[in-house]
């Protein structure tokens, strides 16, 4: 049975949408096995797609050949169980290599990061990203942030381009979104989707839920899916004490230690993964690995994270 659009596949989700790390070895090469089984329990434990190679699972620092590898892998872990999209950045010329390099290994979908270093104009971002869409036949989802931010009528015209099915917002400018979702709601025809993907979305997505954005990136479902999970469904359902009680418990405390450090957004969360007895390694420079009491505190935080669940049972 042919599989539905990716857009109907991620337009209700199930479960959190789920970034894996990638894995590498004691000597800083890949580990596909380990990542494998890294992806694998992701889907077991019910998330919703895989985005693989993205910003948790350090896009910036694979070769091209590590990121077709990666890919290919988590879409042989997936086996057809959830989607799998995958990261596509740099310049223009490189972004539709990353693109291509994708659809070859199997992917259902691309998340489009921003252009490498320069701060470009609307008209560049936009010729840009249609370049990236016209290069594959896979869906696209624009990631904003950092030096691509977009003007409502922008992503207008991004939403009339062929292939881009979505936006991800990691800036956190909410008047913005609000005025993007509505000038697309008014000016296009069909469904556009959007995303929260700030870092430990779950700490926004009550204020992102109020703008009708209940997609979101979760790193902690990398970890602590049963944590991940248990949110993901008082949202849902809106059970408010529930998500009151792991926000206040457990997501502000780890926003709070995930501040404690640049790039913790991402080694913090590799080394929950590691915590949690699965070794995937450490990042790649320049990202560096936190410091060790910051591990202990993030040790004890996850226990406390599941007390909360237990509490709750």
């Amino acid at each position: 049975m042919t599989p539905a659009p990716l857009t109907e596949r991620l337009s209700d989700p199930r479960g959190p949408l789920f970034f894996p790390v990638t894995a590498y070895g004691p000597d800083g090469s890949l580990d596909l096995d380990t990542y494998r089984t890294h992806v694998r329990r992701g889907v077991a434990a019910g998330a919703a797609a895989v985005f693989a190679c993205c910003g948790t699972g350090e896009f910036h620092a694979l070769l091209p050949e590590e990121f077709e590898a990666c890919v290919r892998a988590a879409v042989e872990a997936a086996e057809g169980r959830v989607p799998v999209v995958a990261g596509a950045g740099y310049g223009t010329a490189l972004a539709v290599r990353y693109a291509r390099i994708a659809a070859g290994a199997g992917a259902d979908g691309l998340l489009a990061m921003p252009p490498y270093l320069v701060v470009a104009g609307q008209e560049g971002l936009l010729r840009h990203y249609r370049e990236v869409a016209a290069a594959t036949g896979l869906p696209v989802i624009v990631y904003q942030r950092d030096n691509a931010v977009f003007t409502p009528a922008t992503v207008v015209e991004l939403a009339r381009t062929d292939g881009v099915i979505g936006l991800k917002d990691g800036l956190g400018d909410l008047d913005l979104m609000q005025r993007v979702v509505s000038a697309v709601r008014t000016e296009t025809p069909g469904d556009f989707l959007y995303f929260n993907g700030l870092p430990t979305a779950e700490q926004t997505q009550l204020a992102y839920g109020a703008l009708g954005i209940t997609l979101y990136s979760s790193a902690v479902f990398c970890f602590a899916p049963e944590i991940a999970l248990a949110f993901h469904q008082a949202l849902r359902t809106d059970d408010l004490p529930t998500v009151h009680r792991l926000l206040d418990g457990f997501y502000r405390p780890f926003v709070e230690l995930r501040a404690q450090g640049r790039g913790y957004a991402v080694s913090l969360v590799k080394a929950g993964v590691r915590l949690r007895g699965l070794d995937v390694g450490e990042v790649r420079p320049p990202l560096h690995e936190p410091a060790e009491e910051h591990v202990k505190q993030l040790a004890r935080l996850i226990e406390r994270g599941y007390e909360l669940l237990e509490e709750d049972a």
